[in-house]
């Protein structure tokens, strides 16, 4: 796969070709930071169902009223 990839790159006009090595380096900046923040992420709790009944609607919310 690699060989194959980098003729693949090899055949980009240079300006795709940085774009390339941008996107990589980016996805490895990214992956470094994730990898750092995985502990992180699994400690926090999510905010889904807080309200929960506190927040009620009437049973005629949706009709249309003439004023």
């Amino acid at each position: 796969m690699n060989n194959n990839f980098i003729e693949k790159i090899n055949q980009l006009p240079l300006d795709k070709q940085q774009e390339v090595e941008d996107f990589v380096n980016f996805l490895i900046s990214k992956y470094q930071a994730g990898s750092t923040n995985i502990k992180a992420a699994e400690k926090r709790k999510s905010n889904m169902g807080w309200a929960k009944g506190k927040i009620w609607v009437t049973d005629d919310f949706n009709i249309q009223r003439i004023w």
